[in-house]
């Protein structure tokens, strides 16, 4: 059974071999304690909701070519809340839609956890507004800054405050919560910091709550996921960015031609190096996931990756390159093909023996 962690900040509403996937446990299996007792495998695998449609594409993949017996366990909840267990020791594989920080890095190396990071799509921070809306269609990173910054907080309350062509009604504002990467690219993109937004807006970890919350509200805006967006284009509507290469809406090619910026990010998968050793059916499950990464992500709604990176992506596994390429930091603005340049630099330059 799924429970989606809930969190409303001010309580306005509901609130080769190698690949990788994380994945949900689904209700017509068999619980854990069952499968235990069997004597089946059980993975668990937590962290990002974008990547959680990611998951259950990848798990019907696997259990469609040999995997029928393997179960699953696992919840979205957020990048943050999955890096914390993964770097105890409490899960095999974490799903993150941000690279791992410095906090976690510490943490992992406390517990001597070393890991394998492993891009496996890409994806497209969307800004939304209900299909509904009739007059928002663009928003700028500057109206966003305005929008989103602490500073906004408990003043910025309607729409003719952000653009005075816009209605005076009250915005009403739908958002990940702190556990969530996508809090941290995002507010990090466009406020420069994590720790530099408002938080008087509903909450959650888990996207399809925010796909509630803009649908369900004529006066609302939200973001997440360009996945999720995806899945609702008929009850939702993009807006389209004014950033530093023009106006561009959220898209497959404006992502892969690194037009979308800086809303767009890479999406990892992070897996247990001692665990990837020593359990046939996680390597089975890594290998199932990366060879058909490209069908599995498109399934899913996100943006893949070329065939030529997954091929890359395997090799990261025959060589055992641990560790992060991104030193703890948090990218911004970067082009999909530094991303990737940055991430395969670490072929050449592994950070652990």
């Amino acid at each position: 059974m799924i429970t989606a962690r809930l969190r409303s900040a001010c309580g306005l509403g509901t609130p080769c071999v190698l690949g990788l996937a994380f994945s949900l446990l689904i209700a017509t299996l068999p619980s854990r304690a069952g499968a235990e007792r069997s004597g089946a495998p059980v993975l668990r695998l937590d962290g990002s909701s974008t990547l959680y449609p990611f998951s259950q594409a990848a798990i019907r993949w696997f259990r469609n070519h040999g995997g029928a017996t393997t179960q699953f366990r696992a919840e979205p909840t957020g990048t943050t809340a999955g890096l914390r267990v993964f770097c105890r020791g409490g899960s095999s594989i974490v799903a993150a839609s941000r690279p791992i920080n410095a906090a976690e890095l510490k943490a992992c190396a406390s517990k001597g956890i070393r890991f394998l990071e492993l891009p496996v799509a890409f994806d497209a921070i969307s800004v939304v507004v209900p299909a509904s809306n009739t007059w928002a269609r663009q928003i700028s990173t500057s109206e966003l800054r305005r929008l989103w910054h602490r500073q906004a907080q408990g003043r910025l309350l309607r729409w003719r405050q952000l653009n005075p062509r816009w209605p005076d009604e009250p915005i009403s504002l739908c958002g990940p919560g702190r556990d969530s990467g996508t809090y941290d690219s995002f507010n990090r993109a466009i406020n420069g910091s994590e720790n530099n937004a408002r938080q008087d807006y509903t909450a959650s970890e888990n996207d399809e709550v925010l796909v509630r919350c803009v649908a369900n509200n004529p006066l609302a805006l939200g973001y997440f996921g360009f996945d999720y967006y995806q899945a609702n284009r008929s009850s939702l509507r993009a807006l389209a960015i004014l950033g530093p290469r023009g106006t561009v809406l959220p898209t497959e090619q404006s992502v892969q031609q690194s037009r979308y910026q800086p809303l767009s990010r890479p999406l990892f998968l992070y897996v247990n190096d001692h665990d990837l050793r020593s359990q046939a059916v996680l390597r089975q499950f890594i290998n199932t996931t990366l060879q058909n990464g490209s069908r599995i992500a498109r399934q899913a709604g996100l943006i893949p990756l070329p065939d030529s990176t997954y091929r890359l992506v395997t090799t990261k596994l025959y060589k055992r390159v641990l560790g992060t390429a991104f030193s703890g930091q948090l990218p911004v603005g970067l082009t999909v093909g530094q991303i990737l340049e940055r991430s395969f630099d670490a072929l050449k330059k592994p950070q652990y023996r």
